[in-house]
């Protein structure tokens, strides 16, 4: 993740969070057990960054390549699924920052599938050349599109704030006799650095986190997924799939508290930067 207004070559300092980030001890592309989230959702990334296989039988449906570095990690998790790589067709991602797009060019190159990104996020990513290559863009997508394959539907709902483009992504997925409601979140996070007031590259960043919040609410959510697993305690409740008993990832709880935790956390940091800038 970024800092507004910092130039994109620094984006790779950058990821779940500008504090963890700056600790130089952590592991962006540590493995983390590729395993079966619900129905034909399945996690594919690195322990640190999120990455979602949702699998059909005309083919697979990648959100998210990370960094660069990150992609033979994801690799090594499909096929540890038994899944071919090559069978990946359509690329999205959640939001243009490189611990989650940068891999959107070597991963196309690999497997040759068709890139999709938010419209008001192409400009950042048109930005993101990783060893000089153009960043690969398919099809521009819109607030509400659809993303159709083998009989599996995404919704692209723009929720932005955090990147101008975010994206979170909602589908349906079916277990046994039961559908449920998935949304994998882009991310509703203010990290630090980021000007809410007063943002001449992003005047409208604080109506645009309003209004996303207010999207995200409104979402049906049995099964919450993010961008990054800590977003949805990915560590913990992996650990009781491992157990067995209830799929611990369903969760709509878990969604409302994280949206709490994030609103709260936006309206303070809100509050601050008007306190400050009504004092000078």
């Amino acid at each position: 993740m970024r800092i507004h207004r910092i130039p994109w070559v620094l984006l790779g300092l950058f990821g779940a969070s500008i504090g963890s980030a700056q600790n130089n001890r952590t592991d962006w592309n540590k493995p983390f057990p590729p395993h079966k989230v619900i129905g034909n959702i399945y996690y594919v990334g690195s322990e640190q960054l999120g990455s979602f296989l949702i699998t059909t039988p005309e083919g697979h449906i990648l959100i998210n390549s990370d960094f660069e570095t990150t992609v033979p990690v994801i690799r090594a998790a499909v096929e540890k699924l038994g899944f071919r790589f090559s069978d990946i067709k359509i690329l999205l991602g959640s939001h243009a920052h490189g611990d989650h797009m940068e891999g959107d060019a070597l991963l196309k190159e690999l497997t040759g599938a068709k890139v999709m990104a938010m419209e008001q996020d192409v400009p950042a990513l048109r930005n993101m050349k990783p060893g000089g290559k153009p960043h690969p863009i398919d099809q521009v997508l819109h607030d509400g599109d659809e993303v159709k394959l083998g009989g599996t539907t995404l919704v692209a709902h723009l929720t932005a704030g955090h990147t101008k483009g975010c994206t979170t992504w909602t589908m349906k997925a079916r277990e046994g006799d039961k559908t449920y409601d998935v949304v994998i979140l882009g991310s509703i996070g203010v990290n630090p650095g980021f000007i809410l007031v007063g943002n001449k590259d992003y005047p409208q960043i604080a109506d645009d986190y309003v209004r996303s919040f207010k999207v995200l609410r409104a979402l049906p959510c049995d099964i919450f997924l993010g961008s990054h697993g800590t977003f949805y305690g990915m560590t913990a409740k992996y650990a009781k799939l491992e157990k067995g008993g209830p799929n611990p990832f369903i969760d709509p709880a878990g969604y409302q508290a994280h949206l709490d935790l994030q609103e709260k956390n936006f309206k303070a940091k809100l509050e601050e930067q008007q306190a400050k800038g009504a004092a000078k």
